[in-house]
């Protein structure tokens, strides 16, 4: 488990670098909806609570045959070098979801592959994969 992102927005310059992440996901597809708080605010979820992880859900009007999905989940994964005070992006999971279960899975760490039994499109996945590392430079700026 990881940290909503609307819990990370505690300054300006956060709150706009997460707001230009969701601008980039909405350049793959206009209608989704954005959602900062994706993890319930409960005890049993706090215990899993991870401060080296942002998470942003996106949901779409339906299922989609392009996405392979109905919901999305963004996980930024951060990087504290014990020598500085800032956090690094070192990458990104993406998880695409349908109604039944996890649809297909993608990391921009190691290989950058997509990985499930429903893929999204080719022509997305190279979207994806071109996005994800626009967030990690918008995160490192």
């Amino acid at each position: 488990m990881t940290v909503n992102a609307a819990e990370q927005a505690v300054t300006v310059q956060m709150a706009s670098k997460l707001g230009a992440i969701v601008h980039l996901f909405k350049q793959c597809n206009p209608d989704l909806r954005a959602d900062l708080h994706p993890w319930a605010d409960d005890p049993h979820t706090r215990n899993w609570v991870d401060p080296d992880s942002i998470d942003i859900g996106f949901h779409l009007p339906g299922w989609s045959r392009r996405w392979q999905a109905r919901s999305l989940l963004l996980q930024i994964r951060l990087y504290g070098d014990p020598d500085s005070p800032q956090r690094r992006a070192i990458g990104l999971d993406i998880v695409g979801f349908s109604y039944m279960s996890e649809q297909w899975r993608f990391s921009s760490i190691g290989q950058g592959v997509f990985s499930g039994n429903n893929l999204p499109s080719e022509d997305l996945q190279d979207q994806l994969r071109a996005i994800s590392h626009e967030i990690i430079a918008v995160l490192n700026t």
